[in-house]
């Protein structure tokens, strides 16, 4: 045991490693459906090391934490920015009103409570499941001029406060807005039923079957021979697609057997036959159903052995070098390009959350859109919706360093108000670049490319990486603050999650009228809960809450962000 702990305090860095390794292993655990989450279990795993004493470097904290914010703000900046638009700015005023209500609601309960500082801090970043406050929070406490005895005692107490009330945080938000939500707005089925009014208006087929999600998002190549006597004088390839067109079904011919000859290339003019085999391609709710009047599905291994692509395009917005985007267009319009011959949208996601492939559906820059079909019609789609993402493996560095250093530069800036400084705080101000970065980058695709990988790495590792350090810094006067705070702070944090949470359902259906499944999207969104958002949609069987979730969201993530400068200063 000498050894190890020898061994750590000499190279500290390995005890951070240890942490990480142990802390995500002990974060994937589900237990009847509950887990600890990631980053609280790399923090617990923290404490539990940092019982051996290990002296910890502030420089490795903040540097991981930068990187970590400044990828938060680029993976949000284009749907924030793009909620300020006219039809995103109901979604805006609704995301502010709700977090300016958790911030002063936290702020209350700390008062009444006698919290001090630190206390209030990690209470706001437990109950609101928003980590980056702690380090917000911990960049401007230590530019308050505190005595290092009471600097100390506030940062040791605030990843206990964080600790104790994330756990309701993170299982009572997605309990609230799942179970008692509906039931608040009128009960589950009639929620479920305004679901699926939602969806017919947004243009989805009535005759689709509702509950199964995934085999909706799949596209699928199926094979038939002709012999429907529609076909006996003769069709060409144009006439069927637009049959199909004409019912609402997009469906596409792929490939042609006439006999021994395979039509690898087909042209609308291409004539079909009674006894030709037919390979048609669109999505899975497309190719179930009525096409099989054209005649039998056969198992042709030879017809159907070509390539097909799958390619993730971001959806880019105007720029000097772009002055056709789809930002603000409705799905249908997408799929009424010539270029989308032949090309179906498989999945859209808008920062990494799946919404509903409708015809209504609107896209916003940022927005991924899996296109599959042929290799040389995808590769055009691809380009022509924006650009190929990942369009490269390698990151722009000196667009991520000089978006850090500027946006740190400028939240360093102070202003003082009698004896108490007032700042962004060099975390506050990465986080604003990188809003700023990542809205630029969408705009203008041929710089500042950040591939979807790198950024997981950034964002994941540069949060837990932080959380680590701060857990085996606290460890020494974890044990004793949780032994003097633990249950108060445990009653606290279910006031603090809850109230917010009834406040905005209230807010989202009386005062904005939001639909019930847009209120319950918003409210996750900007409470920045993920877990909630997907215990919801499988509470209602339906992906339209995510239309609510990524507008709320992007604000949702930057204000209470922020909110760890203002409720140190309000304390």
């Amino acid at each position: 045991m000498e050894w190890i702990t020898d061994l750590f305090r000499s190279h500290p860095e390995l005890a951070i490693y240890l942490v990480l390794g142990v802390g995500f292993l002990v974060g994937r655990i589900h237990i009847k459906g509950f887990s600890l989450g990631i980053v609280t279990s790399v923090l617990l795993v923290g404490v539990v090391v940092g019982q051996l004493d290990i002296p910890m470097t502030g420089a490795l904290k903040q540097t991981a934490f930068l990187l970590f914010l400044f990828a938060i703000g680029y993976k949000v900046g284009p749907q924030f920015f793009a909620g300020l638009r006219k039809e995103g700015l109901p979604q805006v005023g609704f995301a502010a009103l709700m977090c300016l209500f958790i911030l002063f609601s936290t702020w209350g309960i700390a008062a009444i409570m006698g919290y001090n500082v630190g206390e209030a801090a990690g209470l706001l970043s437990g109950s609101q499941t928003i980590s980056a406050v702690i380090g917000v929070a911990d960049d401007t406490i230590r530019g308050l001029g505190l005595p290092a005895d009471e600097q100390k005692k506030v940062l040791d107490i605030m990843p206990v406060a964080y600790a104790v009330t994330y756990i309701f945080g993170t299982a009572g938000s997605a309990w609230i807005l799942a179970r008692l939500g509906p039931k608040m707005l009128g009960g589950i089925e009639k929620v479920k039923s305004a679901c699926r009014d939602l969806e017919t208006r947004m243009g989805k087929d009535e005759s689709d079957k509702p509950g199964v999600m995934e085999a909706r998002r799949e596209v699928e190549f199926r094979c038939y021979c002709v012999e429907n006597e529609w076909f006996k004088k003769g069709r060409s390839v144009f006439d069927l697609e637009h049959f199909f067109e004409r019912q609402g079904k997009r469906l596409f011919v792929e490939r042609i057997r006439k006999g021994k000859r395979i039509i690898d290339d087909v042209t609308p003019k291409e004539i079909l036959h009674l006894g030709d085999e037919v390979v048609l391609s669109g999505r899975h709710e497309y190719t179930i159903g009525e096409e099989k009047w054209i005649g039998e599905e056969v198992e042709d291994e030879t017809l159907l052995a070509f390539p097909v692509m799958m390619i993730k395009s971001t959806v880019a917005g105007r720029s000097f070098r772009r002055e056709k985007s789809f930002n603000g267009k409705r799905v249908s319009e997408l799929r009424a390009q010539p270029f989308m011959h032949g090309v179906v949208i498989q999945r859209i996601r808008r920062m990494g959350v799946s919404i509903p492939v409708l015809p209504k559906t609107i896209l916003d820059t940022g927005d991924v859109i899996e296109l599959v079909g042929r290799k040389v019609e995808v590769q055009l789609a691809a380009k022509e919706v924006g650009y190929p993402d990942p369009a490269t493996n390698e990151s722009d560095v000196v667009f991520l360093s000089m978006g850090i250093l500027i946006g740190a530069i400028i939240g360093t800036l102070t202003l003082h108000i009698g004896n108490v400084p007032i700042s962004l705080s060099s975390s506050g101000g990465a986080l604003i670049a990188g809003l700023v970065f990542g809205w630029w980058r969408a705009h203008h695709p041929t710089m500042g490319a950040i591939p979807e990988g790198a950024l997981w790495v950034f964002n994941n590792m540069g949060l837990n990486i932080f959380i680590a350090i701060v857990g085996i810094s606290a460890g020494p006067g974890f044990v004793e603050g949780f032994r003097e705070a633990g249950l108060s702070l445990f009653l606290a944090g279910i006031v603090a999650t809850s109230l917010p949470l009834f406040f905005g359902l209230f807010i989202a259906t009386k005062l904005f009228k939001f639909h019930p499944a847009i209120a319950l999207g918003c409210c996750a969104g900007a409470r920045t809960t993920t877990a909630a958002i997907g215990a919801i949609q499988e509470s209602l069987g339906s992906e339209t809450p995510a239309l609510g979730y990524t507008v709320t969201y992007a604000v949702g993530n930057t204000l209470l962000i922020l909110w760890g400068v203002f409720i140190v200063l309000m304390m």
